[in-house]
């Protein structure tokens, strides 16, 4: 009597397994976008950069070498410790091929060490730390959108070319925050100028008023804000109640993005400088992109970060079907090996430290009488090649340059 129960149970629980779905299968390709969902850098990368990659998948056709693509998505937090455990369950149990974005540069840099080790490609499009293509670069890592590096050169050479020399630095207190500084001292110092003063603040801060009020006293002629997303937002509404931009200092983003723009309002932000390596209404092209994904979004228009995982997910598909495999070094050398090309940055290339290369369009906000209407935030003022716009690969201390 107990070996027949024993016998149809086992039967029973072997059948209830044949009925529940492994949770991956090996014909399916699946991409992972580890982003900020619910957090400071939610507008800026989030969702968008999910739709971004989607849409890389439907332009492709939905199949890389005979293998159906999937796309998930999963909140880091901004947490370095979440976004490790996320990316081995991903990589481990979940089959995930490849992860992309992580803004974010501490939770990056954590990623691309695990992708590594795990053999993963990685295609960072949202974090701006150079290391990535520095000391920490990986064989099986892209970075694809901009960096810290290009952030200085591009903004900051503006700034400088037309006479403001001496600097206040807003600092957000973590990886990203502290290259970004580090890179902006040495353009400023080598040009001549001096960072009169600076202070750090923790990640998503509500009260920037101490901060601004020393930067106000420093006498600096500009005020460098080397932040992101809601930061930056709360940075710029809070000088603006200070009415900086009425005085002789000027307040200048390193990391702006439309996005941000459209949440600030014109009234607020008309004036100030960024750069990005994609805008909307460059041309045709990414206008028409740009029309789709704002279809799927409630409106919103891409920032260069949300384009970026379009990008970088489109050459990675092409990659794996040129290469015939997911194994992450091959597709990365297959990625740098072929030519770049898609519609929002056009034609480029990857180098062998793994950095994307492309033009850089330095961006002055609209006043509201220059709009046109919604989405018409900002005029391009200058365009950085991309030879000019990036750390030279000799200087970036990659060990696989060699």
């Amino acid at each position: 009597m107990l070996k027949t129960f024993a016998k149809s149970t086992l039967l029973g629980l072997s059948m209830l397994a044949s009925l529940v779905p492994p949770l991956y299968a090996e014909d399916v390709l699946t991409i992972g976008v580890l982003t900020d969902l619910s957090g400071p850098l939610s507008e800026t990368n989030g969702q968008g950069s999910v739709l971004g990659a989607q849409l890389a998948v439907e332009d492709f056709g939905g199949i890389a070498n005979g293998r159906k693509i999937r796309v998930i998505s999963a909140d880091h937090q901004n947490k370095a410790d979440v976004a490790s455990a996320i990316a081995r369950k991903w990589f481990d149990v979940e089959g995930v091929d490849v992860i992309v974005d992580s803004p974010n540069s501490a939770i990056a840099l954590a990623v691309n060490s695990i992708a590594k080790e795990k053999g993963k490609a990685f295609l960072a499009t949202g974090p701006a730390t150079s290391d990535l293509t520095g000391k920490q670069c990986s064989p099986t890592t892209v970075h694809w959108t901009y960096d810290s590096w290009m952030l200085a050169r591009g903004t900051g050479n503006a700034m400088l070319d037309l006479g403001n020399k001496d600097w206040f630095f807003l600092v957000a207190d973590y990886a990203f925050g502290r290259v970004m500084e580090d890179e902006l001292q040495k353009l400023i110092e080598s040009k001549g100028g001096k960072v009169v003063g600076n202070v750090h603040h923790p990640i998503n801060n509500a009260d920037f008023s101490s901060f601004l009020l020393q930067a106000q006293a420093s006498k600096g002629k500009v005020i460098g804000l080397l932040n992101a997303g809601a930061d930056t937002i709360a940075a710029i509404k809070q000088a603006s109640e200070y009415k900086i931009s009425q005085s002789d200092q000027k307040l200048v983003s390193l990391v702006l993005t439309i996005v941000d723009v459209h949440a600030l309002g014109l009234d607020t932000a008309q004036g100030l400088i960024y750069s990005e390596t994609f805008y909307w209404d460059l041309n045709d092209k990414t206008r028409e992109w740009s029309k789709r994904y704002a279809d799927r979004l409630n409106g919103k228009k891409p920032n260069m970060l949300q384009a970026g995982a379009y990008g970088a997910v489109l050459h990675y598909l092409k990659a794996v079907d040129a290469a015939k495999t997911v194994d992450g070094v091959t597709v990365v050398n297959k990625m740098k090996e072929m030519p770049t090309d898609d519609p929002l940055f056009g034609q480029g290339t990857i180098r062998a430290d793994g950095r994307k290369l492309h033009p850089v369009y330095v961006l002055q906000v609209k006043t509201p009488a220059e709009s046109s209407g919604a989405w018409d935030y900002a005029k391009v003022i200058a365009t950085v090649a991309p030879e000019d716009a990036f750390r030279p690969m000799s200087e970036g201390g990659c060990d696989l340059v060699n």
